[in-house]
């Protein structure tokens, strides 16, 4: 079977693996969405994930709420996100983990783990041959007990807690999945820790919007002993913490006002859809063609 989706593709035009298990919806802006640990497709036919540590639990409605936040961009800019779906359930495969861990024992999935991230591969390629730079988004969802957004760049909560400085020393911007905006964002006051939880951070532009987030102005950083996702397998491979032209981040989303319904996920995207193209804007100088 393939490994990777085979063209020509086509803008808005859907593709998936052979057994339509992952789908890849390629896109004009320089924005890709990823929903790893929504789907609801449960084969008998495949073997649940069996390794140690495995998890298996869901993201309740990520599927839906990716759709619904590319959608609400689209109507927004006039410009769909790429998109990639994994339709598996996550006791079937995992979309955020390396491939040992992704298919447990059944390696009958490994094509479906390899093509998912060439289609990952795919629509940074054609963000950066069409733009140059963009953002990657991983999406999630989490059970945390304070019911906020974590916005994930592979920095711990730990040394989120440390001064700007202290943590800009440390070099924790070098070892996050953002790595390249931190030093290249088109306006230099948002660069470093600022744009991890300035004024002009995505963490800020969801405050405005209603939504709580860490890290932000307004918190941060997680207190010691909450929960808090730093980031995962996706923001670390697909983001420029190796140099790569797209920045990734991981946003874990909480259930209520969030995911809960189709009226919140609608509420969510819309905010989500304008912060992302005021970010793209901001940070890395995307106007929204006609």
């Amino acid at each position: 079977m393939p490994t990777a989706p085979v063209g020509p593709l086509r803008a808005g035009v859907t593709v998936t693996d052979a057994p339509g298990y992952v789908e890849y919806t390629p896109g004009t802006a320089p924005l890709v969405l990823i929903a790893p640990h929504g789907g609801t497709q449960s084969p008998a036919a495949l073997t649940d994930r069996s390794c140690s540590g495995c998890t298996t639990v869901n993201d309740l409605n990520t599927q839906e709420l990716a759709r619904a936040i590319a959608a609400a961009f689209a109507a927004r800019t006039g410009h769909a996100p790429h998109l990639v779906v994994n339709r598996l359930h996550r006791r079937k495969f995992d979309g955020n983990r390396e491939r040992a861990e992704a298919v447990g024992s059944n390696r009958m999935l490994d094509t479906t783990w390899l093509w998912f991230h060439a289609a990952l591969d795919s629509a940074r390629a054609r963000v950066t041959a069409q733009q140059g730079r963009g953002l990657v988004i991983d999406l999630h969802g989490h059970a945390h007990e304070v019911p906020r957004l974590e916005l994930g760049y592979l920095i711990d909560d730990a040394e989120l807690r440390l001064a700007n400085s202290a943590l800009e020393a440390a070099g924790a911007l070098t070892r996050s999945s953002v790595a390249r905006l931190a030093t290249d964002s088109r306006v230099a006051t948002d660069r470093g820790a600022g744009i991890l939880r300035g004024s002009n951070s995505l963490g800020a532009l969801l405050v405005a919007a209603g939504y709580a987030s860490v890290p932000s102005p307004a918190d941060p950083a997680p207190l010691a002993g909450q929960a808090y996702f730093t980031g995962g397998y996706n923001t670390q491979r697909h983001g420029s913490l190796s140099g790569g032209t797209l920045d990734a981040i991981q946003i874990e989303a909480h259930q209520n006002g969030v995911r809960d319904s189709e009226a919140s996920r609608t509420r969510f995207a819309a905010a989500l859809a304008e912060a992302l193209q005021v970010y793209l804007a901001r940070h890395y100088g995307w106007t929204p063609a006609p």
